[in-house]
Parts: structure tokens; sequence; C-alpha cells
């Protein structure tokens, strides 16, 4: 058997894993996902100090903002927390991130595109759901539109993708809908996850100096 000691002196962490496993399961290499463990270690005792992310440490590493409610850090950080417990672990955030990186499977970027949109879970996209996802993002984008366009957006794109007419988008219709529409899937790429080690340090600093110019 061998000895994992000298890593695991290192790293206490809960839900701790392997760069190595971790590394072989996603895009990330092995020193890509060490550099991540230096993201989350700040990001996961920015607020509470116990190496786990909370939702309101998740929001504050999105968005810089604890205090206001968002339905898309919310479903984010729901789909990051793969084990349901309320928060995410080492493992499940570099998972969840290997997602949005350039060398990802285009075809996991659009069930977890899906996943994002379909709120209550169903298995399905309903009316109301692609509804409330068009608010939140215009909301995160600070566009202002009338409630008849917001309306007619949604009218329009809900018709476009349920080819089916059954009131619902499943699956495979999303699947149609997004190869013809890929702008719907561009910010599931982030960019600098290409780049991991040498991104994120500054990245880490660049949000250290607008907190502390708050």
């Amino acid at each position: 058997m061998g000895c994992y000691c000298s890593t695991s002196k290192k790293y206490k962490t809960p839900g701790y894993e392997e760069p190595t496993v971790l590394a072989s399961e996603t895009p990330f290499s092995v020193s890509e996902v060490e550099a991540l463990y230096e993201l989350y270690m700040k990001v996961s005792n920015s607020v509470i100090e116990d190496g786990l992310i909370h939702k309101e440490e998740f929001q504050l590493a999105l968005f810089r903002n604890k205090n206001e409610r968002s339905l898309f850090a919310d479903r984010i950080f729901d789909l990051f927390d793969v084990k349901r417990n309320g928060v995410i672990e080492f493992g499940e955030f570099v998972r969840s991130l290997g997602v949005f990186h350039p060398d990802a499977a285009l075809e996991d970027k659009i069930a977890f595109a899906f996943r994002l949109y379909d709120l209550r879970q169903t298995g399905y996209i309903e009316r109301e759901e692609l509804k409330e996802m068009v608010l939140a993002l215009l909301h995160e984008s600070d566009l202002v539109l009338s409630d008849d366009m917001i309306e007619m957006i949604v009218d329009k794109t809900f018709d476009d993708a349920d080819t089916k007419s059954d009131g619902r988008i499943d699956q495979d219709e999303w699947k149609a809908f997004v190869s013809k529409h890929p702008s719907l899937i561009k910010n599931m790429t982030l960019p600098y996850l290409k780049d991991v080690s040498l991104a994120f340090p500054s990245f880490v600093v660049r949000t250290e100096v607008e907190d502390s110019e708050l």
C-alpha cells in the first residue's frame, strides 16, 4: 500500500482529494489542481474558516456581494454542491469548474447549462423556469427591458426550442436548440482556466484590491 503521509499532513480540508485523482478526471493538470487548491482555500476561509465553501462565500467570490440574493449564483452553487450537503468540497469544486474549462466536452457544457435552467429539477425546462432565468441574467447584466419585451424574448425562445410543442423543453430539444444558438452556452467556458496556475494568483490578488477599495 502506498503512503500519502506527506500530502495528508499538508492538506486536512474536509472532502480533500488527491490532485493526481482530480487531474485524471478533469481537463486540469496536477499543477493546475494544486493552484486551484490555493484558490479554494482562500474562498473557503473568506467568511467561515472551515475549509468548505458556503453559499455566502461562493456568492462573494463570484459577484463580490454577499448581501444580494442571486438566482444565478444560487443555481450554480446548487450544481457545484453535488452531495447536496449545503457546502462545496474541494473535489466538487474542481470537477464542477472542469466543465467550464475550454477543453471540456461540449456535451458536458450543454448538460450543465440544461440543469442550470431546470430550476425545479424535473428533467425539463418549463416556460416559467426559462423566464426566471432570463430575468436573473438580465439582472446580473444590469439590462433593463420592458415586461412586454421580456415576454416576447421568452415566447420566441420557448417556441423555437420546444419543437415537440408539448409545453416543455427536454434534453434533446435543448441540445438541438443550443447547436443552432451556440452563444447560449458561451458563458459555460472560462478562457482563463486554460492557464489556471498563472491566471488565478493575479485573479485572487485583484479581488483583494477591489475588496480593500470598498
